[in-house]
């Protein structure tokens, strides 16, 4: 894939990020895609990662999810990310959420996403959806 191919591609996925379709977010992974967030356990294969992406837009129903840059990295891509939205899903506190990070993304001979390793800071992240970003 050229750099002009894969700055498409990531912004097409941030894009999917922000439609509400979580199976938009698989289709951009290999059929036995994966993605980890933050050294959790993997999402195998395009339900598990349709379920992970739904967790994030059950939570933050009006994210938006912008994509900052990309960053080679030897034989990976770091996609770095920014994500907004207000945690007003079930049990939600209402609090606005502002939170980049990055996935080191393996892109496999067709073009998807193989593997994707998702990286943020997972205590400002907890204390944003309590406080708010602005606290």
């Amino acid at each position: 894939m050229t750099n002009d191919q894969l700055d498409k591609f990531a912004n097409r996925y941030a894009k999917a990020w922000c439609s509400q379709n979580p199976e938009s977010v698989a289709a951009f992974f290999a059929e036995r895609g994966s993605i980890s967030i933050n050294n959790g356990p993997l999402a195998v294969g395009h339900a598990a990662i349709a379920k992970e992406a739904q967790g994030f837009m059950t939570t933050f129903p009006d994210m938006i999810v912008t994509f900052d840059k990309l960053e080679p990295r030897g034989d990976v891509t770091a996609f770095h990310w920014t994500l907004t939205g207000t945690n007003t899903g079930p049990g939600g506190t209402g609090k606005r959420v502002r939170i980049s990070g990055y996935e080191l993304w393996k892109i496999d001979n067709d073009g998807l996403i193989a593997e994707s390793k998702g990286n943020f800071d997972a205590a400002e992240y907890e204390r944003q959806v309590k406080e708010g970003v602005d606290s």
